[in-house]
Parts: structure tokens; sequence; C-alpha cells
């Protein structure tokens, strides 16, 4: 059985092929755009193309050439690609995406029955081209990125050498499309937890909620859209990823840790600065004291400290709240009334709470952010405790038995932010896991051009589902 998701309409053909696989790059753009624009360009990076359409295609067959050398398939994987105008303002763009044309189920030979399986794949496992007239991915990516209005001054870094400075990297943004498009995403909505045409996907086979002790495949779909935004609680249940997690991503996971009362108890995600000093072992230990400081400042510490907060969080772990002014603006005025850490409450629901930009070498004492809930949380203990003058005591360290981006049993967290993020939920490794890996839901700047281990786990989860 398939599924056609889109239809399309090659003009042109570049191909390139490898003992492993061969990776065709099927050129949809008209003339004078995109793959086919002459504008001219000077080769950077090891592109020697002297066109700007020239060096797009190159460094296409260089995130094809990486898949091609590291998948084994028999059939020739076609990935129809063209450059649009896709959305975006000046600070912010729809870099590109790619995905599976069609979804096949139940083909002779399929690892698992009742389930869709991405064309690329499905070829792969029954050794000839399932639909010949239709290819396999479909790619778009943004031709506008860098002019006036989208990301100004901020185009797509064109070498192949990995040397982007401050712009994006198009061959890495290129090889984590095209995971998604060989098989590196949920045909599942994961908004609605709505199964497509009925049948789950073999991304679902191995996406466990560790609430339920259910994988995705075994829900209903009310159970599924409460599972996608479930952070720190959703996990890829895979025997490949697991193994290899413990060669890639690095030993300690950054927590706080609440050590008494007893009612608010326990661990709590947190996202860490890029100031101050980072999370050690056994960490940080203290009581934690509320910034209450007088309106409009309240809560807020954009102004110094009264004298009297001031002695109420010196020597302590201060808790305040995010607002108002800047993170590192907030951290000196604590540091300065002589706490020795500092907490900040969000104060916009949603979960994982996001780390903290900003720098400056002054902060000397260790800085991280929970969600507001968990704020309101602890807030209310403290209140409760002060009336029995007796307070709340909290560990800001690292857990070095976890390692940064799995479960305390070692596997691997899936990105399950709340709320939903259409496009980006569950689809993605979290981003919690130390190195940073392609397939977390945003292109950081420190990635490789790798996508196995010693350096990625993006290769180890399509061996999952049957590559």
């Amino acid at each position: 059985m398939k599924t056609v998701l889109t239809a399309i309409a090659a003009l042109l053909f570049s191909s390139l092929s490898w003992a492993a696989a061969t990776i065709t790059i099927v050129n949809g753009d008209p003339p004078g755009v995109g793959f086919n624009d002459a504008a001219p360009a000077v080769p950077v990076g090891g592109n020697t193309g002297t066109t700007l359409g020239a060096q797009r295609l190159n460094a296409f067959q260089a995130a094809a050439s990486k898949w091609g050398e590291t998948l084994d398939s028999s059939v020739p994987i076609r990935v129809l690609a063209t450059w649009d105008a896709l959305p975006c303002t000046d600070t912010a763009a729809v870099l590109g995406s790619a995905g599976a044309l069609e979804v096949f189920a139940d083909f002779p030979g399929a690892p698992h029955p009742n389930a869709w399986y991405g064309k690329a794949e499905t070829n792969k496992l029954i050794g000839f081209d399932a639909d010949p007239e239709v290819p396999d991915l479909r790619a778009r990516f943004n031709v506008n990125l860098g002019q006036p209005g989208c990301l100004t001054g901020s185009p797509f870094y064109l070498g192949l050498d990995n040397h982007h400075g401050p712009n994006t990297d198009l061959v890495t943004v290129l090889l984590h499309e095209f995971a998604h498009g060989l098989g590196f995403q949920t045909y599942t909505d994961d908004e609605t937890g709505e199964l497509l045409a009925g049948t789950p996907s073999i991304w679902d086979y191995f996406l466990l909620d560790t609430t339920t002790g259910k994988v995705w495949k075994d829900m209903t779909d009310a159970e599924r859209a409460a599972s996608a935004v479930k952070s720190g609680k959703l996990v890829w249940n895979g025997v490949q990823v697991s193994n290899a997690a413990r060669i890639v991503l690095q030993p300690g996971t950054p927590i706080l840790t609440v050590l008494a009362p007893p009612d608010v108890a326990g661990v709590y995600q947190i996202g860490t600065a890029s100031f101050g000093p980072p999370l050690a072992s056994p960490g940080l230990t203290g009581e934690v004291m509320p910034v209450v400081d007088t309106p409009p400042d309240l809560g807020l510490a954009c102004a110094p400290l009264s004298p009297l907060n001031a002695r109420a969080v010196r020597g302590k772990i201060a808790l305040l709240d995010r607002g108002g002014c800047t993170f590192i603006i907030k951290a000196r005025h604590v540091q300065d009334a002589g706490a020795i850490g500092i907490i900040v409450a969000d104060n916009v629901p949603g979960a994982p709470p996001p780390d903290l930009g900003g720098s400056d070498p002054a902060i000397v004492i260790p800085v991280v952010r929970i969600t507001r809930e968990d704020g309101q949380a602890l807030k209310s203990a403290i209140a409760q405790r002060t009336r029995t003058r007796s307070g709340l005591y909290a560990n800001l360290g690292v857990n070095l038995a976890v390692r940064a981006g799995t479960d305390p049993l070692g596997r691997v967290l899936m990105y399950a932010p709340r709320p939903n993020q259409p496009g980006s939920s569950v689809s993605h490794y979290d981003t919690s896991a130390r190195p940073n890996q392609l397939m977390e839901p945003a292109i950081n700047g420190d990635l490789r051009h790798e996508v196995k281990p010693p350096d990625d786990l993006t290769y180890p989860l399509l061996k999952d589902i049957g590559w």
C-alpha cells in the first residue's frame, strides 16, 4: 500500500555515485533561479563553482556525498530540490525543509507490518524502485536568505569546509533536512495524535513515553497528543541509538535538585547560562531565597537590591523572575548582593526551560533557568516554609550518572516542548544533548559535517528503523 504525499515535476538532473548508495539531485528550478542562477560567485571554502547556482549545487552534492557514503542501498535515491521564497523576516527565517514524497506499508519484506516507511527506505528494503515516476525526497530551500528583509546580510555559507563564521552553513542544513526525508520523522500528526490513514509510522514503534510505558503505535490519538508535550519524558527506545549514545554524548546532565521540603523535593529541568561558571559535581548546595524587592521591580532584580533584600539573599541561592532587563543585569545585581547562585523562573508557560544567553566574565556565580510552573511551585513552598522558619534547600549541579540528552536508563530524549511546536516537536532529538546533535530542532553553529558516531546520532536512528 502507498500514499502519495506531494505531486512533483522535474526539469533537470544532476547525479553522483558512491559505493554504498547513489544520490541524485533532481533540479526542479526554472531558468535563472536557484541552481540555475548565473550570478558570478567567487570560489569559497573548497566550493569551486563560479556562479551562485553552481555553488548551490556543489553544496547539495557534498551533502549527498556524505549520505551516499553512509547509507547502504542498491536503489538510487532521488531528491527533487528547488530554491523557493520561504517565510522569513529580518530576524527569523525558514531555512529549508525536506521530507518523503511517498510512504509505503505492508510491502514484502517489511521489518514491521502495519507501519509506514518513507520511499527511499522502502526501495532499499525491497531492492527496486517502488514508484519510478516519483522521486524519493522533496527539498525546498530559502532563495532569499541574506537579502533585505530576510535575515538581511546573513546568507547561506556555500563553502564545503564548515568555516561559516556567523552565517548558516548550507551543507549542515542539507544534511539535517536530507535525514528527515530518509526517515528521521513520524508521519503521525504530533499535534492531534492522528495516524496517517490509520497506520502508525515505523517511527512510532520506537517513540516511548516513560510516564505511561507505552510506545506511540499503541496509544490513542489523545495519548499521543499529550505525550508530544512531555518534555524530558519522551525517549527513543531503539538499541542502535542507545548504544551509540554511550560513545557520542558526554557524561553529565545539568540539574536542579530540591532537597527539602519533601513536598517539592526532586529533580527539575533547567536551562544553563552561557555566562558564569559551568555547573559541576557535586555542585553548589544552599538555601533558596526569593528576590522580593519593592515595585516596580518586584522579583526582577533589574535594579540593585534593597539593603533588606540583599541581606536575605546573601550567602543563598537567589530565586528571581525573568523579564524587565537582561539576564546579565539581573546576575550582576544579585551577585553584588552576595548571592552564591541564581535560579531564574520563566515568565511564560512552557517546557523545557531554554538556556540563558549573554556574556560577562565578571559573573562568577552559577545561573540557571526553570519553567514558570516550577518557579511558582518553589515560591509557594518558600512562602509556606517561611511561616515555620525552615527553608527550601537545593543543589545546582551535574548528574554524572546520566549522559547529556538521555534519561537515567540511557535512552535518548526526543524534543517534546510544551506547547507543541509543529514541524519541530517529536521528530528531533532534545536540545539537552551534548555535544549538540545534527537532528536537534535548531542548527547549532558548532556542528560538524558528520552523521554517525563518534560524533553524531543521526545514522544510528535510521538503522533502528531498518536502514
